[in-house]
């Protein structure tokens, strides 16, 4: 037993330095040999905060009996108290002078010791270990009962997206908004009107565009609308590398959307999970667009309440079954922001900056043609540099209209690309009308 003004000197140190882990280590290292094992289980949580791959924390945790202390008088029967703690005689373990690992254990209600109702004595009860540490330690394994084999984490898609945002903060995309208050915002509101004009909640629609213009922020907005639940997966969540992953994953995440309808289910990327079946040599990708097929179509299932979001840079890669009625049946396109839109992107970005004299009006002019990523980029970097010339002076200052054009001068519109390759599908790839809107677009700036 050690001593107790020694270990209140230790525990003394430690609150003097805490993150000062081989110190905790000794510390819990005295209490353990001192019986003391739930404070010294404390301190051994505090070391895996600090360093949570600690080997020596994690063996006298998991092994606390190992922890001996110095030398114990034997008792005047030491030579047959092995057989006594086990039945038969145990094999020596330590020096011959010193108690075994077993028996030291077993002395101070280790792993070792025998249970009062006639348990084994090298069983341990790791429910009351794992209670001890459920605060200290994450748990290793998480949703053993009834959860998801693989993909689709089921927990954390019941939970509806809480983003605080609203259309209200979409600037400008007027057009975008109308369509998705009439396609599934109203109805869902309104389920007494909805039911009288029988619409449907099935379908959904598919937003497209330049990359940076909104598309998944638009998707975030909803989810900040609506009082349905909203789901967001990405190809990673969804494709495996495994056969038959993939299409588990995808099954998984219309059941869970079917158990919650109403349920917005939001794609992203789509045209990495619903590539053209005639571009994939990929044997299980196309199975992953078959069963995505399948579920759209709910043969065995019913949609109903259940209505899909989905966001591409590239809908021309989208297979075209996906795009036919009652699956992806409605086609938005998500333009740059306009004059009044820019505007309200720099106030978005700027309105939590220290900033003043901002003259939003000439932004909005300078920066015709960006995207909403490309204007929050700009403000990024007018705050680097009034920040780099504060260190130089000193002194903070505020962000001023001098530093934004300053940035616009510096980041170019990213958009080129995408257009090119846009106008090309425009003038040659428009079966049936599908991107007349993209075509209109382009004749106003004169892009064909």
């Amino acid at each position: 037993m050690e001593p107790e003004p020694l270990l209140d000197s230790l525990r003394n140190a430690v609150n003097a330095m805490p993150d000062d882990v081989p110190l905790r280590l000794h510390l819990a290292t005295m209490l353990l040999r001192a019986g003391q094992r739930d404070e010294a289980v404390r301190h051994l949580g505090a070391v895996l905060q600090r360093d949570p791959g600690n080997a020596e924390a994690m063996r006298m945790l998991t092994s606390p009996a190992e922890v001996a202390g110095p030398p114990a008088p034997p008792p005047a029967d030491a030579d047959n108290s092995a057989e006594r703690v086990h039945g038969s005689a145990a094999p020596a373990t330590g020096p011959a002078t010193g108690a075994s690992p077993v028996q030291d254990g077993a002395a101070q209600g280790g792993p070792g010791a025998q249970a009062d109702d006639g348990a084994p004595a090298d069983s341990y009860d790791w429910s009351q270990a794992e209670s001890e540490l459920r605060d200290v330690l994450p748990s290793m394994f998480v949703g053993e009962a009834g959860s998801v084999s693989a993909g689709l984490d089921e927990a954390r898609a019941y939970d509806a997206e809480h983003t605080g945002l609203t259309l209200a903060d979409v600037a400008g995309l007027d057009e975008v908004k109308k369509r998705l208050e009439a396609a599934f915002l109203a109805p869902m509101r309104n389920p007494e009107l909805r039911k009288l004009y029988g619409k449907s909640l099935r379908g959904g629609l598919l937003l497209y565009g330049p990359p940076g213009c909104g598309k998944t922020f638009i998707a975030r907005a909803v989810a900040g609308e609506l009082g349905a639940r909203f789901i967001t997966v990405s190809f990673a969540d969804l494709i495996d590398m495994f056969v038959g992953r993939s299409e588990r994953n995808i099954h998984e995440l219309f059941e869970v959307a079917r158990r919650n309808a109403p349920c917005v289910v939001f794609l992203d990327e789509v045209d990495a999970i619903g590539q053209k079946r005639s571009q994939l040599r990929n044997t299980p990708m196309r199975s992953a667009v078959n069963q995505l097929l399948l579920e759209l179509d709910d043969v065995a299932s019913d949609n109903t309440g259940v209505f899909l979001l989905a966001a591409t840079n590239h809908p021309w890669d989208v297979d075209s079954a996906l795009r036919r009625p009652g699956r992806f049946d409605r086609t938005l396109l998500v333009l740059p922001p306009d004059g009044p839109a820019r505007e309200g992107v720099f106030r978005y970005h700027l309105r939590d900056r220290p900033v003043a004299g901002i003259d939003l009006a000439r932004l909005s002019r300078l920066t015709d043609g960006y995207s909403g990523a490309d204007i929050a980029h700009i403000c990024e970097t007018a705050a680097e540099q009034a920040l780099l010339d504060s260190v130089r002076r000193g002194e903070p200052r505020l962000i001023g209209q001098a530093d934004l054009e300053a940035a616009v001068s510096e980041v170019r519109p990213s958009l080129g690309t995408w257009f090119e390759t846009a106008r090309n599908v425009a003038l040659f790839a428009n079966e049936g009308g599908a991107y007349d809107d993209l075509v209109a677009y382009l004749r106003k700036r004169r892009l064909i």
